[in-house]
């Protein structure tokens, strides 16, 4: 599922004022940094989607069968997933 591009800006704004409200950072470009938060979800969401992908190849790929939504199913979604982002995070 895609972010709509409301959902990306008001995520994008609540991700910009922590800082600030934390005084932790002063933004002096809030469009610019609107901007690379939108493009980081963007790219986060791409990374989860052929993550998904390919770990639901996987599980199709067993030698036996496993009925998706089954409880074994799920087990093994979330096991090959964590797998596929340990590696990418290298």
């Amino acid at each position: 599922m895609e972010f709509s591009e409301g959902r990306k800006s008001f995520l994008a704004h609540k991700i910009l004022e922590m800082p600030e409200k934390e005084g932790l950072a002063q933004i002096r470009n809030h469009r610019l940094a609107l901007n690379e938060i939108k493009r980081v979800l963007e790219q986060d969401h791409k990374i989860d989607e052929q993550i998904d992908a390919l770990v639901r190849r996987k599980i199709a790929s067993l030698s036996r069968r496993v009925i998706p939504g089954s409880r074994e199913w799920e087990v093994l979604y979330r096991q090959y997933y964590e797998e596929e982002l340990r590696k990418r995070r290298r």
